[in-house]
């Protein structure tokens, strides 16, 4: 059997007793730092007792195969990277996947999450959400990349590094707009855990010198509908004033950046 392990995101009193089972009856612990790994050990008082291997970028593809065939020959493989849950934003995927062409049973123990504790900590909506991992690194990429977000209407969530945090927020700000909401997340479950909640703009000017582990949460994009809604008034007053409805939706929707279909079709219905 192939176990993905959650291991703690800097506390580790939230290891939990499946955790500490798992890693001493494993025949083969797959890391993603197998020196983070023995240190978690040490502090948890744990006794490895199967083979420790690296498993991290670098040589997924290669070490998939190889866990894969000994979890095949009867041995219990448990994967864990360097904090939180294998295959979010870390490796785990492609194993799994492996694993499932295969008929390879895999099992998780549940654990800490850094997406959904920056998620429960934001203050922001938290029913319908997108995890985004890393935004690029380059600013015309990263630019781009967040352009095609500026409409998604689901909390976003993103991992980003201390050093491009003031650069990554200052683009989010300049394509999502200063007044969107937004909680940056430092050092989760740590002794200095910080969670900093503003519009955009202020946490520009705030995120100058911050260090520690990065997860930035992001509201939404607001309805267009509602949007449209707003104006359906004005097009009526235009309309009663001598306009085609028609050519008063088109008016008020490209002063608006609304789209003429739906601010039409609103306005038709209430009148």
């Amino acid at each position: 059997m192939i176990v993905l392990a959650a291991t703690p995101l800097g506390n580790d009193a939230d290891a939990s007793p499946r955790l500490r089972a798992e890693l001493e009856a494993a025949d083969i612990v797959a890391a993603e730092d197998t020196r983070r790994l023995l240190n978690l050990a040490g502090r948890l008082g744990l006794t490895l007792s199967g083979r420790v291997t690296p498993y991290h970028e670098h040589n997924e593809s290669e070490a998939a195969a190889q866990l894969l065939e000994t979890a095949k020959a009867g041995r219990r493989v448990v994967v864990v990277t360097d904090a939180g849950m294998p295959s979010v934003s870390d490796p785990g995927y492609r194993l799994v996947a492996l694993a499932a062409t295969h008929d390879v049973p895999v099992t998780v123990v549940p654990g800490p999450s850094a997406v959904l504790t920056a998620l429960a900590l934001s203050g922001l909506a938290s029913d319908r959400f997108a995890f985004e991992g890393f935004p690029p690194r380059k600013d015309g990429e990263r630019r781009t990349y967040f352009a095609s977000l500026c409409t998604e209407p689901r909390t976003m969530i993103f991992f980003e590094s201390p050093r491009r945090l003031a650069d990554t927020l200052a683009a989010m700000r300049d394509t999502f707009g200063p007044d969107r909401r937004a909680a940056v997340c430092r050092e989760l479950t740590k002794t200095f855990e910080e969670v900093k909640r503003a519009p955009l703009d202020e946490l520009v000017e705030w995120a100058a010198d911050v260090r520690g582990e990065i997860t930035i949460v992001v509201e939404g994009a607001p309805s267009r509908a509602n949007d449209a809604v707003a104006h359906v008034a004005e097009v009526l007053a235009l309309h009663g004033a001598g306009l085609r409805l028609k050519d008063a939706a088109a008016h008020v929707a490209k002063r608006e950046g609304l789209r003429k279909k739906e601010l039409y079709e609103l306005a038709l219905e209430a009148e």
